[in-house]
């Protein structure tokens, strides 16, 4: 007995200490990942995913998201295995206080006799709570794991299949203009000097480039016309930081790193600094948008919240696999003003179609040829329930092209950057994002629609909106804009 004697002290001051400190043993604190996360754990609902196994498991596959064959299953078991696990865990703890309380009782009575047993007894005890909660770790680490590849919910209205399943919602502006090289943006601005590719290709590479001229110009323009009109919807103006924590692009469900390339390729730009490992440059201000919000608890009186944020967007990927790399299509960096809003989850559907008719309304002040389509789920990304992509013709390229989307994204990125706001009982709200103005995309629409020729087919102008004649900075000293 004189071993367990010595210990006695010890034992029992952190046998009463663990006990004290049992209702702070939560998962959250039992989950802590081998990289320091700066947001709490993520707040996935696994019984859903356990309890909607068919429906989960069709919806990844009609998605085409990069699963396993079993990750439903594997997640639905790991769930059970957790459950039981906690359980487990909560009975040996709700032991150690009944044990400690024998402790405390036996050593007023003074009954060495039943304190010793009741000391041994306890050891035992925190030997096995040591024991689960080190398997707990393991299981909800890789319970997290499994669950954050699974993609969203998808909104019954979306059509099934790839690109080409796209509905068209809505048509608006002009009769398109017939496609032909002549109208080529790259054509037009090597004619006027409004972009300097291979300057860019010297400082940087390929896909960098120089705006020029009436093209630098342009893009500001652009940039104030989307900002004023959302301003007048209402929402709030922001510059963000273009340098976000990878754990935060992730948490809004963008991947650093694109495991369907072959080989995989790397979506973003890492920052190399010993300081801040994890810094990467921010593919879209909806990252940092997010990220405002991010372990908050909101009251539902200011919902929703409505913000709009102006920032570079730096795409690693550009022109990787090939595809629309001509000209200013497909860059690496381009400045881009994003819509973001926080809704009850009761309201984000409104929001959508509310922020749709916002995003209409800057296309068709631009006086664009423009569709609206509903995008089918093998084009929604992990975190869209559902998805709009507004396309305008570009007559030199010959094809509609993407300018503008708009994602539902329900609860999938509140759940993991936890975003919540005072209900009965405080829930997650729904986040939602939209493109007001991809400076590019828009540029070639505008100069591919908007050149003018004379009777002997020289390109001799560029007719711009009237809309964006307030924004203009100069005196258009070249005499190659009009107005329109």
């Amino acid at each position: 007995m004189a071993p367990l004697a010595r210990c006695s002290a010890s034992v029992v001051r952190s046998f009463l200490y663990s006990a004290r400190q049992c209702r702070f043993s939560s998962s959250n604190a039992a989950s802590t990942p081998s990289r320091q996360r700066i947001l709490p754990t993520p707040r996935l609902d696994y019984r859903s995913v356990s309890e909607n196994m068919v429906y989960k498991s069709t919806n990844a596959l009609n998605r085409k998201a990069p699963l396993p064959m079993d990750a439903i299953q594997s997640v639905a078991r790991a769930y059970t295995e957790f459950k039981n696990l906690t359980s487990t865990l909560n009975s040996q703890r709700n032991a150690r206080s009944a044990v400690g309380e024998r402790i405390r009782r036996s050593a007023e009575e003074n009954n060495s006799e039943a304190k010793e047993a009741a000391m041994a007894e306890a050891l035992k005890i925190k030997e096995e709570i040591a024991r689960l909660e080190a398997a707990l770790v393991v299981v909800e680490e890789n319970l997290l794991s499994l669950a954050l590849a699974i993609p969203n919910d998808t909104h019954p209205s979306s059509p099934l299949g790839p690109e080409s399943a796209a509905v068209t919602l809505s048509t608006h502006g002009p009769e398109p203009i017939p496609a032909t090289p002549e109208r080529d943006h790259v054509t037009i601005a090597r004619k006027f000097g409004l972009v300097d590719f291979e300057s860019g290709a010297t400082v940087t590479g390929s896909s960098w480039y120089y705006l020029l001229n009436e093209a630098a110009i342009l893009e500001m323009a652009l940039t104030n016309y989307a900002l004023s009109m959302a301003v007048k919807h209402g929402f709030t103006p922001v510059t963000t930081p273009d340098v976000v924590r990878s754990e935060i692009a992730e948490r809004c469900g963008f991947q650093p790193r694109d495991n369907n390339a072959d080989p995989p390729v790397s979506q973003v730009y890492h920052i190399h600094s010993a300081k801040s490992p994890e810094l990467i440059l921010s593919a879209t201000s909806e990252i940092p948008l997010g990220g405002m919000f991010a372990n908050k608890i909101l009251s539902d009186k200011t919902l929703p919240l409505k913000v709009v944020g102006v920032g570079r967007a730096f795409r690693a990927e550009a022109g990787a696999r090939g595809r629309d790399t001509h000209g200013l299509y497909r860059v690496h960096q381009f400045t881009k003003v994003e819509l973001f809003a926080v809704t009850a989850q009761e309201e984000s559907e409104k929001m959508m179609e509310e922020m749709k008719s916002l995003q209409t309304a800057i296309l068709n002040g631009l006086g664009l040829s423009f569709r609206v389509l509903d995008m089918p789920t093998e084009e929604l990304g992990a975190s869209a329930y559902r998805k709009y992509d507004m396309e305008a013709w570009m007559p030199g390229r010959g094809a509609w092209g993407e300018v503008s989307s708009l994602s539902n994204c329900t609860d999938y990125q509140s759940r993991r950057l936890h975003i919540r706001y005072k209900s009965s009982p405080t829930v997650f709200a729904h986040t939602l994002n939209g493109t007001a103005a991809a400076i590019p995309r828009l540029m070639i629409a505008l100069l591919e629609n908007g050149a003018k020729f004379d009777e002997l087919g020289e390109l001799v102008g560029i007719t711009l909106p009237e809309t964006l004649r307030p924004f203009w900075i100069g005196q258009n000293e070249r005499q190659i804009i009009q107005w329109q």
